[in-house]
């Protein structure tokens, strides 16, 4: 068996790990995944294993898998995550179980093959196809897994703070997200920020006749909708005062400008006309803030009655790069509103939901390095993105542990990550073997960190 099918071996066994940390009676799938299905993988390639409970009661565990080669070596520390979003039974094309990885010609589907046990799996055994070959790394690696991604990571950062020390490293090199295309390698130095947010209008107690009370009773949708008028407008534009950065900065813009945005047939048609006038499409996610309405309500639209409903609730979200204050947004916000005639909408910051912006410097050491590695394994041009569109707990990375943060993604846009369907690429994940493994090895060649600069 060669190293890709042993790969996707493992990945089908990952698979049947119904790790949904959405749902609170997988507590102990989510431990046997580390304990057991992690656990021994790395142990097998000489890492020494640590399962950390969790510092928050309602989180999950963490997997430490930690190989030490020599104090004077780089330290890399690398991180996934083991849970995945809810399977979504019985929604899945051609009566597929989420639990089970099926090829379908190029596509293999399965909860996690995109988001994230085939991107950690990918760089398992990279790491492992380096010490069969070497017989060592060539550097030392500390492997972080953590099992609540995808409900906000919960204690991630407490962790982390606690064992700076123990988590000590040179650089972050992980893999999450995805490229920006099926075809085109690509790095990221960060995530746009996050902060959720609700906006209500209540205005008294029960629904009244429409009938007897139209036209003589305010409606909260009615209300609702023309404040959310007053926030962005009919094409995506955000209205807001102290909602946007001052700029993009020249090397940023630089970096975007031969990236597009999508994935071709494979994904949704690109709305060239939404959203800040005069930004390509790649600088409106990449370089820039937007504002999105992820669910509005009013009444009961599934049973619609001829009643005025007493309430309307907009759940909101501002992703941000950064430069800007996202502790200001909600103040300016209310200001604004309130100078619009719109003081009965109320604001509520969601408790979970927010995400710093980071980013590393496009030019950094590391960086340079880490593209060199990737041009020569794969003979492409690689995109480099200032940041991610999404949000990840980069931050807990670059500012609780101080680590420049290089991100190496092996999925693509169209994966359907957190819906049914959920698939990753043949092409991609051969590729993204190859190429990690390449980088790997070129890590274990360096030496040490002072001959980094030299070596980018």
């Amino acid at each position: 068996m060669d190293a890709f099918d042993s790969l996707i071996a493992d990945l089908a066994r990952r698979v049947e790990y119904p790790t949904e940390s959405q749902n609170p009676e997988r507590g102990d799938v989510l431990r046997a995944y580390l304990d057991v299905e992690l656990r021994g993988a790395y142990e097998r390639i000489g890492f020494s294993c640590e399962v950390f409970e969790n510092p928050v009661p309602s989180g999950g565990p963490f997997l430490l898998a930690e190989r030490r080669e020599g104090a004077s070596l780089p330290t890399v520390f690398s991180y996934g995550h083991g849970d995945v979003v809810l399977g979504m039974e019985g929604r899945w094309q051609a009566a597929r179980s989420p639990w089970k990885l099926e090829r379908d010609g190029d596509k293999l589907f399965g909860r996690g093959t995109a988001d994230n046990k085939g991107q950690h799996s990918i760089n398992l055994a990279a790491l492992g196809a380096v010490v069969a070959k070497r017989g060592r790394l060539g550097f030392n690696c500390k492997v972080l897994i953590e099992t609540g991604e995808e409900t906000g990571s919960p204690g991630l950062r407490e962790l982390c703070v606690r064992e700076r020390e123990r988590f000590a490293a040179d650089v972050l090199i992980a893999s999450d997200g995805p490229r920006v295309s099926a075809e085109r390698p690509t790095i990221f130095l960060g995530s746009r920020g996050a902060l959720n947010f609700d906006l209500c209008v209540s205005l008294r107690e029960g629904s009244h006749h429409s009938g007897n009370w139209g036209g003589a009773l305010a409606n909260p949708g009615v209300i609702l909708a023309n404040a959310l008028a007053a926030v962005v407008d009919g094409r995506g534009k955000i209205l807001v005062d102290g909602w946007l950065p001052a700029e993009i900065p020249p090397r940023v813009r630089e970096l975007l400008r031969d990236i597009e945005i999508g994935d071709g047939e494979a994904g949704p048609e690109v709305d060239r006309a939404w959203g800040e006038p005069g930004l390509s499409p790649a600088e409106r996610v990449l370089g820039w803030n937007s504002f999105e309405v992820l669910a509005f309500t009013s009444g009961t639209p599934e049973r619609p009655v001829n009643a005025i409903p007493p309430s309307a609730r907009a759940h909101c979200q501002i992703r941000f790069v950064v430069g800007v204050d996202p502790e200001t947004f909600l103040p300016n916000l209310r200001r604004h509103l309130d100078a619009r005639g719109f003081e009965r909408v109320e604001i509520r910051r969601a408790e979970k939901g927010f995400f710093p912006a980071t980013r590393l410097d496009p030019d950094h050491d590391w960086v340079r390095w880490a593209a060199a590695s990737l041009r020569r394994s794969t003979g492409k041009e690689v995109a480099i993105l200032p940041n991610l569109g999404g949000s990840l707990p980069n931050d807990i990375f670059a500012n609780d542990l101080g680590l420049p943060t290089v991100w190496i993604p092996h999925s693509y846009p169209a994966c359907s990550q957190h819906a049914p369907d959920e698939h990753a690429l043949v092409p991609v994940v051969r590729e993204g073997l190859a190429m990690m493994t390449a980088l790997f090895h070129d890590l274990g060649a360096l030496g040490s960190v002072a001959n980094l600069a030299k070596s980018a």
